[in-house]
């Protein structure tokens, strides 16, 4: 048994959900999003506890695959649109630095030219110093993918640490050719 899938998925008094077949819709103060759950899970409300519940009807591996997946999926939705994902990245280098601009993050990290990422629809950018980036969404998927795009674009490099890096990421540090002499 899923020890992830058979846990309930509390609800907050402030968040509603509505179920329509296999399609869940959550809705809360942020905003609100939708999952269509797969035919061999059912998820279901219950008012009086205020939590989802998602079962399997049977143990086949798919099943046990997609009841976890879907009591996960749920949950990072009660939570998103409770309070936003959010990741923040910082920026080490001399002279590296970024901007916001339009709805376009501006990269200038040591290469000829700037990169300009746009920023997703469902995705808020914040920039409060040219060396921070604040990257917020409903969606957890969608801020995670986006703040690792933006690293992705100059990922730290372990002799000096210049890059971009998450804001509790440890770079573990390397020694030159010349520390051995």
């Amino acid at each position: 048994m899923s020890r992830i899938g058979k846990k309930p998925v509390p609800v907050p008094a402030s968040v509603t959900v509505k179920i329509d077949g296999s399609k869940v819709t959550v809705k809360g103060k942020n905003g609100e999003l939708t999952l269509g759950a797969h035919e061999l899970v059912t998820v279901r409300f219950d008012d009086a506890k205020r939590e989802l519940i998602v079962e399997r009807p049977n143990d086949t591996r798919d099943a046990r695959a997609l009841h976890g997946l879907t009591r996960a999926l749920l949950n990072n939705m009660v939570v998103g649109v409770e309070k936003q994902w959010e990741k923040k990245l910082e920026i080490q280098g001399v002279g590296y630095q970024a901007s916001l601009a339009n709805k376009v993050l501006t990269l200038q990290v040591g290469f000829a030219n700037a990169i300009k990422l746009p920023v997703p629809a469902n995705v808020v950018c914040e920039v409060p110093d040219n060396t921070h980036i604040i990257v917020k969404s409903l969606d957890r998927q969608s801020c995670g993918q986006f703040a690792a795009d933006i690293r992705a674009v100059r990922p730290p490099e372990p002799y000096k640490g210049k890059g971009i890096r998450y804001s509790d990421e440890r770079v573990r540090r390397k020694e030159g050719k010349a520390a051995g002499s």
